[in-house]
């Protein structure tokens, strides 16, 4: 039998985790008229963890996933996964889910521009103009000061900031944690935030909102039908596998080399909008998204190159 090497293995991984993350997100748009959005990911979340148990966990020592002596930096990742996916689900209950996605792709970029601001790195001519391509693309895709700008473009601009973030803490925590035990806090960290969220607002006095983002979030809490336990299970499924996935990926593969596999969540995110939603980018959108993902991934492929040369043992002369 064939051996995956690691950045096979992660690719592999990569791909079919942006399969089960964009069924879900497709998924949670098509509840949101309907649903809370805590509520959702609530019972979601609760899934997960069932299936993750199940389904992973026995493989992995049963209940020894939870063993950990990072409890604090998980905690913390799992707040930025948090905080990930509310906004962006936010943002799909507003938006196309093709716009949303490619918003959000702006994430390598921002890591780019947040290094040199906070942390004082210099940034050679090619990454400058991925900078200024993704931007440009942002800007194409937000339309600002036109007629066609909304707020909720900003939702997935917040998720991709987050979701930077706890990507670089699962490459820091890889090292001494599982691809389960990193998937698991997620979901306990889901499941204590919308808790919370919903004993404050779950009763729905704030609910009464013409925006749909305020009001996907803000709804009461309903018993949800028997025909949409389907669709719980699909994002439960989704969030657990996909959550199980991507922290595999990023944990065996060089975060530079699984990066650019998630971009296949973008044709992805246009099909299913298309098809499910009859949501038709504007042409000037596919020109925007063009600009996004080719700047993210020229981002990538600059960040490979200066750590392999950066690797490299250097001769004296």
């Amino acid at each position: 039998m064939m051996r995956l090497s690691s950045g096979q293995l992660g690719s592999v991984c990569a791909f079919f985790a942006v399969f089960f993350f964009v069924t879900n997100d497709t998924t949670i748009k098509f509840l949101s008229g309907d649903y809370a959005l805590h509520q959702v990911v609530l019972i979601r979340s609760l899934l997960a963890l069932v299936l993750t148990m199940c389904a992973i966990a026995p493989f992995k020592g049963g209940f020894a996933i939870f063993k950990t002596k990072r409890l604090p930096q998980h905690f913390l990742r799992g707040g930025f996964t948090v905080m990930a996916n509310m906004t962006f689900f936010l943002g799909l209950a507003a938006m196309p889910l093709a716009d949303a996605t490619a918003i959000f792709f702006i994430s390598p970029i921002l890591i780019t521009l947040f290094s040199i601001i906070f942390l004082g790195e210099s940034v050679g001519p090619w990454r400058w103009a991925a900078i200024l391509i993704g931007f440009v693309g942002v800007l194409i895709m937000i339309k600002p000061g036109t007629g066609s700008f909304q707020y909720a473009s900003f939702y997935p601009l917040v998720a991709a900031l987050c979701y930077a973030s706890l990507n670089t803490m699962t490459r820091q925590m890889g090292s001494t944690e599982s691809a389960a035990t990193l998937s698991v806090y997620i979901q306990v960290t889901f499941i204590i935030v919308t808790l919370l969220i919903g004993l404050a607002i779950g009763d729905g006095r704030y609910g009464d909102q013409t925006d749909p983002a305020l009001k996907f979030l803000l709804r009461e809490w309903t018993w949800p039908n028997l025909s949409d336990l389907k669709y719980f299970l699909i994002v439960g499924i989704g969030v657990a596998g996909g959550g199980f996935l991507i922290s595999q990926a990023y944990r065996v593969a060089e975060a530079a080399f699984v990066a650019p596999f998630e971009y296949v969540a973008m044709p992805l995110a246009v099909l299913y909008g298309i098809f499910i939603f009859d949501e038709w980018p504007e042409p000037m959108a596919y020109l925007g998204m063009t600009f996004i993902v080719g700047a993210g991934i020229i981002t990538i492929w600059r960040e490979a190159v200066n750590r392999k040369a950066a690797q490299r043992p250097r001769t004296r002369r």
